[in-house]
């Protein structure tokens, strides 16, 4: 008896300290309702319930009572809030760190909340590949932040994974992306014998020189939230989509059409362009779910 309960209590002890993910963003860099979308934004517009901030997920160590961000995004004010909403205010307001993945205005730009005009913070943690870092180094406002130490900056290298917390860390990778200011990562969040990636921006998966089905193959992932922009060519009316490349939700499923459900169970769409059916459209949402993939849900937690 007294064994089945220790092995009761490991195994409690494992599943209270996992790894906790929670969506506090799902749309692409201009959010949803989208300037100028007179289309299915107006409804959100008008509903605010069914606005929706860009792309970002929080990290929690729930043993160590430590949260990072993944990507600073011009939400950044509203998601903190939505994440101390969600968490009950267990945890600081502010995360441990926070992870860049790239200079496009979605994945950065809300480290303005951390200058003098609003929080005026001391030395949060930022890290990113050496492009990005020199970006924000170089380049005003965003100097400002360092020459005031409102931000510490940490240099990421390229597949090498650092230590976060005793329980948890993350390794930057690059994607190929239009990098006019900086390289694109990606990131692996690795705790214990399970990780989950992060690539909420790639050209197209042809263009990386992995392949994301040999990935997602491997069994110690367990979620992969991918680059969902566009559902399919022909979403932008009047321009060429080639000037914003994005691998099609339909290229994705067709990449994984022949690998079992149990491995596109792990996909979690993400990074919603404000013309992506997935964002509003029931009926293309279930056909999605019915094929084994997920969409990514705002306040949701993954463990």
């Amino acid at each position: 008896m007294r064994l089945k309960i220790t092995l009761f209590l490991l195994l409690f002890a494992q599943l209270a300290f996992a790894q906790t993910i929670i969506v506090l963003g799902i749309a692409q860099d201009g959010g949803f309702p989208h300037i100028g979308c007179q289309n299915e934004c107006l409804k959100a517009h008008k509903n605010p319930n069914l606005s929706k901030y860009v792309s970002s997920l929080a990290l929690i160590d729930e043993e160590n009572k430590q949260w990072w961000l993944f990507d600073a995004t011009p939400n950044m004010d509203k998601q903190l809030q939505l994440f101390r909403d969600i968490t009950d205010e267990q945890y600081p307001y502010l995360p441990d760190g926070i992870f860049l993945t790239h200079a496009h205005i979605g994945h950065y730009t809300g480290l303005m909340f951390l200058g003098r005009e609003a929080l005026g913070v001391k030395e949060m943690k930022v890290y990113a590949l050496p492009k990005m870092i020199d970006f924000l180094k170089t380049n005003g406002p965003w100097s400002q932040l360092v020459d005031l130490d409102n931000i510490d900056l940490f240099t990421l290298s390229e597949n090498s994974a650092i230590q976060i917390s005793d329980n948890l860390e993350v390794e930057a990778f690059t994607v190929p992306h239009r990098d006019e200011f900086s390289e694109t990562a990606g990131f692996r969040i690795n705790q214990k014998d399970k990780s989950t990636l992060f690539i909420p921006d790639i050209d197209k998966w042809s263009k990386w020189d992995q392949s994301i089905v040999e990935l997602l193959r491997d069994p110690s992932i367990n979620h992969a939230f991918l680059d969902a922009s566009f559902y399919k060519e022909g979403e932008l009316p009047n321009r060429a989509m080639s000037e914003v490349p994005h691998p099609f939700v339909t290229e994705t499923i067709a990449l994984f059409e022949n690998e079992p459900r149990s491995i596109k169970n792990k996909i979690v769409f993400i990074h919603f362009n404000h013309t992506n059916p997935l964002l509003f459209d029931q009926r293309t949402k279930i056909q999605l779910l019915k094929k084994g993939y997920s969409i990514a849900e705002q306040g949701k937690t993954y463990k």
